[in-house]
Order: C-alpha cells, then sequence, then structure tokens
C-alpha cells in the first residue's frame, strides 16, 4: 500500500468560528480584497458582518461584488487588476463555490501574469500566490478544502479547472450557521454536488485509503442531513454534518480528482451557463448505470450506504434521492439540444481527460456520445 496525501489548508469548523474572521485575515495583510456575489451575501447580511469583522481588527477592504455562477476568465483579470491597483495583500472569498474558485484565480493571477488557461492546460508555470482566506456560505463545493480553482473561458466556452498548491487557501473558516439562509432549491443542488464530490472520489481509479474512508462518511453524513434540511425538519446539527461532508468532499477531489460525472457535466455548463448541480443532476444516473460491472465491490457499497443491497439498486436508489430533493431532471430541460452533443462530445476529451480516465470505466467518445444522448 502506497500513497501519499498533502493538504496544507488551515480549518476553522464549527458553529460561530465567522466570528474569528478579522483576526484570521489579518495575519495575512492589512489591505483586504473582498471577493462575493452580487446579491446573497449582501441580502442575507454575511457581506456586511464580514466587512465590520475586518475593520474591527483596523483592516482596510475593497469589495470585488462581480463574481456569479460558473465564473469567467474575464471576471478573474478584472478583479486582479483591481487588488494590483489598490495594493491588497490579502484576497478572501466570501460565498458559495464560484466566489470561492475566482478568489484564488485572482490570488494566482496576482503574481502570475498572462492568459490563465495557459496555466491551467500547462503551457505556463506558476507557485505564487496572494495569501487566501475562504469563507462559504454554501455547501457544496468544498472549494474551501482544496487547490481547484473551476473557471470558464469565454472565447471557446472552455470549463476547466486551475490546480496549482499555491492556491490553497491559509485559512478557511467553515461555520454551519452561515449555510441555514440558504433558499431550498441551492441547497438541494449544491448538497447533490457535495454528494457527487464524494461518491467521485470514492470511485476514481486515484482513490486511496484515506480519501476513501472520509468519503464514506462524508455520504453517510449528506443522506442523514440533507434529506431533513430540504423537507424544513434540519436542526444545525444537520447543518454541521452537510457542511462538514462539503468539506470533506472537497479535500477527496484534491487528492483523488473527479470522474466522469463531472468530466461530462463542464461542458454542459460551460457551453449553457448550466447551473452545476443540476447538470450533476441530469447525468449521474446516465453515468451510474453503465459503470457498474467496471467496480462491483464499491458500486454494491454505495447501494448500502443508499439503503439498498446490490450494485443494480444503486442508480434507482440515487434517482430516489432526487425526486425527494425535486432536482430530478435531463440536459434537455436545462437548454441542452441534440445539436449540441457533438460538441460538448469533443470538449469533454479536449477540458476533461482527467476526469474520464480516473472513472472506473473508460467510455469512448461514441460511448460519451451516446451518455450525452441518454441524458436528453
Amino acid at each position: 500500500m502506497n500513497f501519499q496525501y498533502y493538504l496544507p489548508v488551515h480549518l476553522l469548523f464549527g458553529q460561530n468560528t465567522f466570528q474569528q474572521l478579522g483576526k484570521e485575515v489579518k495575519k495575512y495583510g492589512s489591505r483586504v480584497l473582498l471577493v462575493t456575489g452580487s446579491k446573497s451575501t449582501k441580502e442575507t447580511g454575511v457581506l456586511d458582518r464580514a466587512i465590520a469583522l475586518l475593520k474591527e481588527e483596523q483592516l482596510e477592504v475593497v469589495v470585488f461584488d462581480k463574481v456569479s455562477q460558473n465564473p469567467t476568465t474575464t471576471v478573474a483579470y478584472e478583479g486582479c487588476a483591481l487588488a494590483k491597483e489598490q495594493q491588497c495583500q490579502v484576497v478572501l472569498g466570501l460565498g458559495g463555490g464560484s466566489i470561492m474558485d475566482c478568489a484564488k484565480a485572482i490570488a494566482f493571477l496576482f503574481y502570475n501574469p498572462g492568459d490563465i488557461f495557459d496555466y491551467i492546460y500547462g503551457i505556463l508555470q506558476g507557485d505564487q500566490s496572494l495569501p487566501l482566506v475562504l469563507v462559504p456560505t454554501t455547501c457544496g463545493t468544498g472549494s474551501e478544502g482544496n487547490c481547484f480553482a473551476v473557471l470558464t473561458d469565454p472565447r471557446n466556452n472552455d470549463k476547466k479547472s486551475l490546480r496549482n498548491m499555491s492556491s490553497i487557501a491559509k485559512t478557511s473558516i467553515v461555520d454551519p450557521c452561515l449555510m441555514t439562509t440558504m433558499p431550498k432549491s441551492l441547497l438541494a443542488t449544491v448538497g447533490f454536488d457535495a454528494l457527487c464530490h464524494n461518491i467521485e472520489a470514492y470511485l476514481s481509479k486515484y482513490t486511496q485509503p484515506l480519501v476513501e474512508i472520509q468519503s464514506i462518511y462524508a455520504i453517510q453524513l449528506i443522506l442523514e442531513s440533507l434529506p431533513v434540511l430540504y423537507q424544513g425538519k434540519g436542526t444545525i446539527t444537520d447543518y454541521e454534518k452537510l457542511t462538514f461532508a462539503s468539506t470533506l468532499g472537497g479535500m477527496g477531489i484534491n487528492m483523488a480528482g473527479v470522474t466522469a460525472a463531472h468530466g461530462m457535466e463542464h461542458p454542459a455548463s460551460g457551453l449553457k451557463n448550466v447551473t452545476h448541480g443540476s447538470g450533476l443532476a441530469a447525468l449521474s444516473t446516465v453515468i451510474y448505470e453503465e459503470s457498474l460491472e467496471s467496480a462491483p465491490e464499491k458500486f454494491t457499497m454505495l447501494a448500502v450506504l443508499f439503503g439498498g443491497k446490490t450494485k443494480e439498486e444503486f442508480p434507482e436508489l440515487l434517482k430516489k434521492l432526487l425526486v425527494t430533493l425535486e432536482i430530478e431532471t435531463s440536459l434537455k430541460k436545462l437548454g441542452i439540444q441534440e445539436t449540441d452533443v457533438d460538441w460538448m462530445t469533443e470538449n469533454c476529451f479536449k477540458v476533461s481527460v482527467a476526469a474520464m480516465n480516473a472513472h472506473p470505466r473508460l467510455f469512448t467518445r461514441e460511448e460519451v456520445r451516446e451518455l450525452y444522448r441518454k441524458a436528453l
């Protein structure tokens, strides 16, 4: 048994850890670029609370609030230009996965000029970022626990991850109390994303014992908490479970990578700006129905975790959860057309080779094309 596990992020997890924000950010600089979205953190009051906590420590705050779902390289460049203009010393990402990913990209670009997709594709190399502090307000991507920064290139709709260890947060403050303001629809899609991260890290050909242990535990936590929270019956303890599972999922994919579900979803959201969790909902069961024989013991374990007994039950049990969360869907409902299938297939093998190779079953281009058609 040979493996490595290296993940240098300082996690502060628990209720009301958000109160430590100012003291943590102050460790890395006195002038802060606060990266967030244009809406949710303002409406919930979290942005104002964050600014107040930072100012309590006499920190200067520059707000960059132009990040939306599926962040583009253009927005990252704009944020980096502001950070340089304002001579910021530390970047704070406050929001969901898109915000945290964009904050990582901004911190990286500060020291690594040029086309960020040249770094993503390995044409250029970089190993330095501005110090980064992350505070998730949704429990889905787990970006607070890994080095991934997913960006879309608006020139060609490529959606792919910058994976650079310098982009791991110096500190991630993970406070389950910040998750309680999520609307039901968002809770369902981000919670399903967290579930997919853990399933894929568990199934990956590049997984390892520590990741498998984390993933199994996280899947259990999600299945215990997400349905009851969605039904409005959950407590802060359930938010703790779901939030911790999300962070574990982010940590797991940092070590093991994602597999075909994420690999095939990225072309969909890159092309049509599909909500990531919804794209996963449309694709996951279709992919797993065609993957069972490639990892029978693991799919059996997944079925057992979902309350079944045999691997053949797993896709239907997963579909049942989607129905419970009211996010069962199809690519067609998400705006994908038959005419998009060829482009997505080719793009999948351009931007998601690593994910497709990590999947237990290696799909050919024609098989991927048919999976997309089936998911329509």
